[in-house]
Formats: structure tokens, C-alpha cells, sequence
């Protein structure tokens, strides 16, 4: 039995796309006793776990030379918002060797994100200056 059966599931429109290697600000909903926060978390995708109704990413950050890893729900109420704070460039989908590295060392290169051309398309060319006329 499959729990998406059971129980409707609702994307979470305030959830951009994101990917392993992306730096993002998660704003989680906090509820203690009758008191409702939200508390922000920043850092590294190490993994995306894409299940449906258990879909999942795991954030990791260095605190005060320790590291801090949080997993959260993607479709879960209590994640208000993920901002991508910055693009890595990875060439991994799961990215635990970050765990033995030092703060320093994990750090990720950043991927430029620009237009890409489309098929077929080329640069606009600049029109050549016209050469001035020979005075004899």
C-alpha cells in the first residue's frame, strides 16, 4: 500500500527547483508549546531522495567546527520556503565525501548560470565601420 493512496499530496509551490551542490536558506516552522517560529537553515544539498510522497533533501553546514546535517520533507506543511542562495558545480548526485572534508576544503566551486543558446542560434554580429574615403 503507497501512502500517496491515502493521503492527497501537495507540492509545495514556495519550493524552487534545486539540486546536490546548491547552497539554500530552508525556513522551517518551529512549534513549541502554544509558540510558532520559523527558524532558517542554510547550506549544502548533499542529497535529494525523489520518492513521491517521502520525497526528501538532506542540508549540510559547518556550526562552529562542528558539522550539522538536517533532513526535510519536500512536500511537508512545516517547510515554509528553500531559497537557493547560490548554484554549486558538482558531478555528483550524492555528495558525502563532504562529510570527511574540512570546512575549507567542502567548499563548492559556483556554476554560472546564464541564457543558454538554442539549437541553431549564433552570436549577433557586430556591423563592420565603414573605411573613410582616400583623400588624393
Amino acid at each position: 500500500m503507497d501512502i500517496a493512496s491515502v493521503v492527497d499530496v501537495k507540492l509545495n509551490p514556495k519550493i524552487q527547483a534545486f539540486a546536490p551542490g546548491d547552497t539554500v536558506k530552508v525556513s522551517n516552522k518551529v512549534v513549541e508549546g502554544d509558540r510558532e517560529r520559523t527558524q532558517v537553515f542554510q547550506g549544502v544539498v548533499i542529497r535529494v531522495r525523489r520518492g513521491g510522497a517521502g520525497a526528501s533533501f538532506t542540508v549540510r553546514r559547518v556550526a562552529y567546527g562542528v558539522g550539522v546535517e538536517r533532513t526535510f520533507l519536500l512536500n511537508s506543511p512545516l517547510v515554509e520556503k528553500v531559497e537557493i542562495v547560490r548554484h554549486g558545480k558538482v558531478r555528483r548526485a550524492k555528495l558525502y565525501y563532504l562529510r570527511g572534508l574540512s570546512a575549507k576544503a567542502s567548499r563548492i566551486k559556483e556554476k554560472q548560470v546564464g541564457r543558454e543558446k538554442e539549437v541553431g542560434e549564433t552570436e549577433p554580429e557586430e556591423p563592420e565601420p565603414e573605411p573613410e574615403p582616400e583623400q588624393a
